[in-house]
This record gives structure tokens, sequence and C-alpha cells, in this order.
């Protein structure tokens, strides 16, 4: 059975995250700050966390970086506020969601699904699939990407982005057909969510960055 942790100071939202989550088969263990979240994290294995950022004691993103320290669960924030640089400060800790209250449970209990589904492994026996241009290896198979010989870590959905903009490199790619492909059809947040991945994985390409060109008015190209 997999195991969720939702952590927020507020227990109505605690108990509306768990009563979908063990309809939808999960085993739930729950925190109401900071320091029990990092507690539970050394004791238990979770398969997802969700988080909210505002938070007695550590605040979510200090939660996140402790975290990151020790545990690559993968992790969705809550939070009431939605400003880009919370969004942008959230994915370049190493967040794999972002969802703003107030939210539908059955919408984050597709968006956990989603992403553990996004964030498994390859299946045993697949056959190495590598991009490589110049100082630039993408490893589809081991979801491993290197910049000059250094390995980057990137969030599962900055992994999901890259992976689909460099097997669909040349092509020009509507800010829709990204946001349909990454995050699913269903997804109803806002254009920003890609534009603030772009950002960041533009960072983490360095000298690399320039091969993902924005398209005014259309969206982005992969192009080497």
């Amino acid at each position: 059975m997999p195991k969720l942790l939702v952590a927020d100071d507020e227990m109505r939202i605690r108990e509306l995250i768990r009563k979908y989550a063990v309809y939808e088969g999960y085993e739930v263990d729950e925190a109401e700050n900071g320091s029990q979240v990092l507690e539970l994290c050394r004791r238990e294995s979770y398969d997802m966390i969700v988080l909210d950022i505002m938070m007695p004691e550590m605040d979510g993103f200090a939660v996140v970086r402790e975290l990151r320290t020790f545990c690559s669960a993968p992790v969705i924030l809550l939070s009431a506020r939605s400003e880009e640089l919370d969004r942008i400060h959230g994915f370049s800790l190493g967040v794999d969601d972002y969802v703003s209250k107030p939210f539908s449970p059955r919408e984050l209990m597709m968006r956990i699904a989603a992403i553990r589904k996004r964030a498994a492994g390859p299946t045993a026996g697949a056959q190495p699939d590598i991009f490589v241009h110049e100082g630039l290896t993408v490893d589809f198979t081991a979801r491993k990407v290197t910049v000059n010989g250094e390995r980057m870590d990137l969030s599962p959905k900055e992994y999901e982005l890259l992976f689909f903009l460099v097997r669909n490199r040349n092509i020009a790619l509507t800010r829709e057909k990204l946001i349909c492909e990454v995050w699913g059809y269903d997804f109803t947040g806002d254009e920003r969510t890609l534009d603030t991945h772009i950002k960041l994985l533009r960072k983490r390409l360095g000298p690399y960055a320039g091969c993902i060109v924005t398209l005014r008015g259309v969206g982005y190209r992969f192009e080497v």
C-alpha cells in the first residue's frame, strides 16, 4: 500500500486529504508542523509528501531544503499564496508540484497519481536511450542529465519537460501541447507554471540554455 504524508497546521485540511487518499488506497500519516515532518521522514519511507508552506516552527521551504539532504520522496507544496516567486523558490528546491488553496481534493489526488507514475523508473531490460549534443547528455533510460560532465539534479517535472522538449527537438511546441503532455490534459493551473519550469531548466543547462528557444506567442522549441 503506498504511503502518503500530509503536513498542514489546519486539521480540517489534513482530514479532507486523508479522506480522499484513504479512498484511493493510501496509508496516511499526518504532521502539523515542520519538525514533525522531518522526524517522521527520518523514521518512515513515503511515496509522496503533501506539505503546506505556512506552518509553525519551520515553513515548508525550510522543510524541503532539509528533506532533500536525506529524502527523495516527491513533494507537493500547498499554499494560500500564488506569487510566482514562491513557485520558483519551491521548484528550485526540488518540489514536484505547487497547489494553491483553496484546492479540489480530487484534483490533488490526480496530481499525486500523475507524479508517482512519471517518477517511476524505467522498466527492467529497457535499452539505453541517450541524446548527446556537444557537452550535453540526456539519458532517458537512466533519467540522468549531465552538462560538461557534471550531473544536474532535476525535479521529476523538470525531467519530464526536458525529455519531451528533447524528444521533439527542432519542432515548435505550443504552450498548450507542453502543458498537456507534461502536466496532463486535466491540469487546471495557469501557464506561469510552464514558464517557471522553463526558467529553471535554462538555469540548469548553463551554456546550453539557449537550446530552449522561446517562440513568442506560440510556445517553445528545443533547437540544436
